[in-house]
């Protein structure tokens, strides 16, 4: 068998304007100026309270922790409402893969669990992914924790499994569990940081997937 595990925000769905709009709404609630887009999109990925940390190192811990608690009341209030879309293609790959009886599914994600499973019933994952790791049970991206408990759980080889995700935290966790890595061109950090392997849509994955399959090392 081999695993495919993926990354949520960035690379399955398109979370940025709920994560930019919860993160002014946090920010207003403690009456601070909020960071701009680009800083904000380059700490998604990181697990809540180390992003917070990374965007204002200077605020005391009990201050951060006060952002982090607005984010998550505005980030939930938000997705009450409406739903972050897929990218193109995502759903289509998600199904052409889960019919492959010799590839396993999972997810590597900083979301809460709570916000997993919110967005996965609403997009009928339920039964897809055979490995759920999030942000509650584990260190913050780049430590390869999560990788480590989806190659447990499924009992899939390091050197058979694939991370697919945005960022350089989702890379280097990779690398750091001993697992390949696929960047994907489309989400939140710039194809140029994310490594030599990078797609720029959902169906280059098979041919990038069958790459590493060939070179019997994934």
């Amino acid at each position: 068998m081999r695993l495919v595990v993926f990354d949520v925000d960035g690379t399955l769905v398109d979370s940025q304007a709920h994560i930019l709009a919860a993160m002014v709404q946090a920010f207003d609630g403690l009456g601070l100026a909020s960071p701009d887009r680009a800083a904000v999109l380059d700490i998604v990925g990181l697990s809540l309270p180390q992003a917070i940390a990374r965007l204002v190192p200077a605020l005391d811990v009990a201050a951060q922790e006060r952002l982090v608690a607005g984010y998550k009341d505005a980030y939930s209030g938000m997705r009450a409402q409406s739903l972050s879309p897929l990218y193109p293609g995502a759903q289509e790959m998600l199904e052409q893969l889960a019919r492959d009886d010799t590839v396993l599914l999972g997810i590597a994600t900083g979301k809460s669990r709570r916000g997993l499973v919110h967005l996965m019933a609403a997009h009928g994952w339920e039964g897809r992914f055979v490995t759920l790791q999030v942000a509650d049970d584990h260190p913050s991206k780049p430590h390869p924790s999560m990788l480590q408990a989806c190659l447990r759980e499924t009992g899939v080889a390091a050197d058979r499994a694939v991370m697919v995700g945005d960022t350089v935290y989702d890379m280097e966790m990779a690398q750091a569990a001993g697992m390949r890595g696929i960047g994907v061109g489309w989400g939140y950090h710039s194809a140029d940081r994310l490594g030599a392997r990078v797609i720029h849509d959902f169906d280059a994955l098979p041919a990038a997937l069958a790459g590493l399959w060939s070179e019997g090392t994934a």
